[in-house]
């Protein structure tokens, strides 16, 4: 089984269109959508959920007013101000907690109690291009690195129990810790980068975390024809940094039709910027073939 992985350095750069797809292209892939703090891959592929769980990424603080003395400890050791007044007394905000645990383990009146959060969800779902995991951070919530493990384990796990042999992965933009759980073992990075002069500064970011976990690393130029001038830069620069040069692609409305159509390009169109996907797909899945059978995989 093999895991690709689709990343870039900022949002918008179009990876989601790009996987949505690889998802069609591909018969045989499970799909992961890892970017748990803004997920559309569902917007295209339509997903029908089969099976929800609750996310638990870390602990919350609560306050039992009937064993509260108000003694006011807990505020004074706090140091993200989570303590607050009530009518009742006391209380924990919610938002506010990080769960550290500082509050319960200093409280002479036990009167703290330390519980799981719930800090969103994630899902199992059927789409017409296979079996899909995503995910839905809640609202100011942390712990992201973690949901995108859990999205990730499950989509490895029904890829064995299914005999596909590829995972595709829609990452997080950036380098964040988002990214690096999406990345760890993978066996290519695909960066999708665009033509302008900060897509040259986030494709030497990422490149530096592809090299520093030791994977490796592919990239595309989307909307290569906005600027083609940048876009020869990153392909030079690309090939400095060490990433294969996998293809271009153009800009094209084509992909904004396709979308509100609820399609990915390549099953909107046969020509013009879907056979140029296709074209990097079938680079891509040259670059899979070649790619060594060990990871090691991250938890």
């Amino acid at each position: 089984m093999k895991e690709l992985v689709v990343i870039s350095g900022k949002g918008g750069t179009g990876k989601t269109s790009l996987v949505a797809s690889f998802a069609v292209l591909s018969s045989t892939a499970v799909l992961a959508d890892c970017d748990v703090d803004a997920a559309d891959l569902h917007l295209v592929l339509a997903p029908n959920v089969v099976e929800t769980c609750e996310f638990s990424g870390g602990l919350r603080a609560s306050i039992a007013p009937d064993l509260c003395t108000a003694c006011g400890k807990c505020r004074q050791l706090c140091r993200f101000d989570a303590v607050c007044d009530d009518a009742g007394g006391p209380r924990i905000d919610p938002i506010a907690c990080e769960g550290c645990g500082v509050c319960a383990r200093f409280c002479d009146a036990g009167a703290i109690k330390m519980t799981p959060a719930v800090n969103g969800q994630w899902f199992v779902s059927e789409t017409r291009c296979g079996p899909m995991v995503h995910a839905r951070l809640g609202i100011a919530e942390s712990n992201s690195g973690k949901l995108v493990s859990v999205v990730r384990d499950e989509a490895r796990r029904i890829a064995e129990d299914r005999g596909c042999d590829l995972v595709i992965i829609d990452g997080s933009p950036g380098i964040g810790c988002p990214v690096i759980a999406s990345i760890g073992g993978a066996d290519l990075v695909l960066v999708v980068a665009e033509p302008t002069v900060s897509g040259v500064h986030d494709l030497q970011r990422v490149a530096e975390l592809i090299a520093h976990f030791g994977l490796r690393g592919a990239v595309c130029v989307n909307k290569w024809d906005i600027n083609e001038e940048i876009a020869a830069r990153i392909q030079i620069r690309a090939e400095e940094l060490g990433l294969i040069f996998a293809g271009r692609i153009r800009y094209d409305r084509t992909v904004t039709e396709a979308q509100i159509a609820g399609l990915s390009v390549v099953e909107y169109s046969a020509n013009g910027v879907a056979a140029e996907t296709r074209s990097l797909w079938r680079n891509v899945g040259a670059l899979l073939n070649t790619a060594g059978t060990t990871r090691n995989n991250t938890k």
